[in-house]
């Protein structure tokens, strides 16, 4: 796919049949839910067109009430309403800012078979097509239920599906698979890596930089960590694991911000910075962290308080995503090869939430409508015909479920 300009491309012809979900989706989208904002203007359009239809849903919030989670259950023919498959999305999208947009990124437009908008690929393109299958999933007469999980702030380190995660263990939900639908061209997406995100904290002395053995510096002592944490990096690149699959075949780490000190001529007493690593399945994501926080309190700190005794290094979790590992005789995994016609074996660097629903026990793979390469970026767009093809694996979803189909 190319990332062409809408103003470049002449209108799709009027009469040219567009997808059904293509109004769900850009109600979604011309709604702002960066993940700075509320997400709750969305959830509760969402959360008012589900009780019109009949059925429940139930939200759990963040800790200042302007974020919520969406989840409801459709249950099977018989009022069952365990197991079955959970239809997963993030609601929240990424900023726009600094982006250089040929149209506004909230209000959606098709130019040329492809819809443009902020999140029109990650990933309003697959909850606007669950919700429009909505009315096909309710009338019809499922085997087992149908579940809507609706989540906020993905994008900052998939802050909120643990929080809708934590409720349906405590209302003792207990869904049989999960389909998280990340833009993956429609095909399946078996294993991705996870994401470990810290801010570190090198508070050291100040004093005049004339009289440098009378402070402590915290920019150098940073330096030395982030310099750890390359090395650290070096190793997984060179001596592995491996995994000839992913195209980053190797766990990765990076140091993404830093900021200290406050003059020239001043011993810098602050300095802070944040870095990341990304995990391979199989790989302990604690172990590794384990490793940074030992060579700073061993090596660092020791030094740090010889210069001055209360200068010291302090680290604080800010983002964890589990990597998902999807086995290929789970159920779930099974079924949408089946349906998709796809039996090629896929892994990704990128993180979603499927891990985390693997990891409180719900088999998931990834499978939804876009190209990854498309989001993010200014001019982000889902073509049409993607969302063709996600309608129709909904389809085949629901009959796969239906008495008698």
């Amino acid at each position: 796919m190319t990332n062409a300009s809408p103003q470049a491309i002449a209108p799709q012809a009027a009469q040219e049949a567009q997808p059904a979900s293509l109004d769900w989706i850009t109600k979604l989208v011309s709604i702002d839910t960066t993940s700075r904002e509320s997400n709750l203007g969305l959830i509760e359009t969402v959360r008012d067109s589900l009780k019109h239809a009949g059925v429940e849903p139930w939200l759990s919030y963040d800790a200042t009430k302007r974020k919520a989670n969406l989840f409801v259950t459709l249950p099977a023919a018989d009022g069952n309403t365990q197991g079955g498959i959970v239809l997963s999305g993030h609601t929240d999208v990424v900023p726009v800012d600094g982006q250089a947009w040929d149209t506004d990124p909230f209000k959606p437009v098709v130019r040329d078979g492809n819809l443009y908008g902020r999140g029109t690929c990650d990933m309003k393109g697959f909850i606007g097509s669950v919700m429009t299958m909505l009315p096909e999933m309710r009338d019809a007469k499922l085997k087992t239920p149908f579940h809507f999980a609706f989540s906020y702030d993905e994008e900052i380190g998939c802050v909120g599906a643990p929080v809708m995660l934590a409720e349906l263990r405590d209302r003792g939900i207990r869904p049989d698979g999960c389909i998280v639908g990340e833009p993956t061209s429609m095909r399946v997406i078996v294993a991705h890596k996870g994401i470990n995100a810290y801010q570190c904290c090198v508070r050291g002395h100040a004093a005049h930089s004339s009289l440098t053995p009378k402070g402590s510096n915290a920019i150098e002592y940073a330096a030395r960590l982030i310099c750890y944490i390359r090395d650290l990096a070096d190793h997984f690149k060179q001596n592995g694991p491996f995994d000839e699959l992913f195209d980053v075949p190797f766990t990765t780490a990076q140091t993404g911000t830093i900021s200290g000190g406050i003059a020239l001529n001043t011993i810098p007493a602050l300095c802070e910075f944040v870095f990341e690593y990304r995990n391979l399945p199989g790989v302990d994501a604690e172990a590794i962290f384990a490793r940074i926080e030992q060579y700073a309190a061993n090596e660092l700190v020791p030094k740090m308080q010889k210069e001055h005794p209360n200068a010291g290094i302090e680290f604080k979790k800010i983002a964890a995503a589990p990597a998902l590992d999807a086995s290929e005789q789970d159920a779930i995994t099974q079924l949408v090869r089946a349906l998709t016609k796809d039996t090629d074996k896929r892994k990704v660097a990128y993180g979603t939430e499927a891990g985390q629903f693997q990891l409180a026990g719900v088999p998931s793979i990834v499978c939804g409508p876009g190209n990854i390469e498309q989001a993010h970026k200014p001019n982000e767009f889902v073509s049409l015909e993607q969302i063709a093809q996600c309608e129709s694996f909904l389809r085949k979803l629901i009959r796969s479920n239906t008495v008698g189909a």
